[in-house]
């Protein structure tokens, strides 16, 4: 390559790099924002475990864990 097709590929590619800079700027969205944001954070833990609900956890209450068989258990064509 020749020397002025080095500078042209430097040229042309500062003068992408200054367009993309200045279209990028002009978006709102993408603009950095002063204000300090608020964040939700937790409160601090600790090494209590509360109580189950009583209403869900019951001696009464479906076990969802437990193998349902839905018709014949035999198999067929014996």
């Amino acid at each position: 390559m020749k020397s002025t097709d080095i500078a042209m590929i430097i040229l042309i590619a500062s003068i992408s790099v200054g367009l993309a800079f200045g279209i990028v700027s002009a978006i709102p969205g993408l603009k950095a924002s002063n204000e300090p944001v608020k964040v939700k954070t937790i409160e601090e833990y600790t090494s209590s475990v509360a109580e189950p609900d009583p209403r869900v956890f019951n001696k009464d209450a479906i076990n969802p864990t437990v193998d349902v068989t839905i018709g014949d258990t035999q198999p067929t064509g014996q």
